[in-house]
């Protein structure tokens, strides 16, 4: 599965992370480009995890639905109340420039 695929790359990016936030005081600067990649990232890893929560309580499909709906539109609230980004906006060929 893709997931297990691509797991080893999290993990290095996690540690590369860590090592700069260790040796630098001043912020990594993402592009936008970066920010949506760590944004959908976080938001296939979270729908994974709850994939698994839902599978393993043997949760309605209807409530797995609004689970689901929810999920997504809290890390969109999240992302604009701490940024000011809407996450929307950062497939627009425009705001990548």
């Amino acid at each position: 599965m893709i997931g297990k695929l691509i797991s080893p790359i999290l993990v290095e990016i996690e540690e590369t992370l860590w090592e700069n936030e260790n040796e630098s005081t001043s912020p990594p600067e993402f592009t936008n480009e970066g920010f949506r990649a760590s944004v959908k990232i976080f938001m296939a890893t979270i729908m994974d995890k709850m994939w698994a929560l839902q599978e393993k309580e043997n949760i309605d499909i209807e409530i797995r639905k609004a689970m689901a709906t929810k999920a997504g539109n809290d890390i969109v609230n999240l992302v604009n109340v701490y940024t000011g980004i809407n996450t929307h906006s950062l497939y627009n060929t425009k705001s990548n420039e």
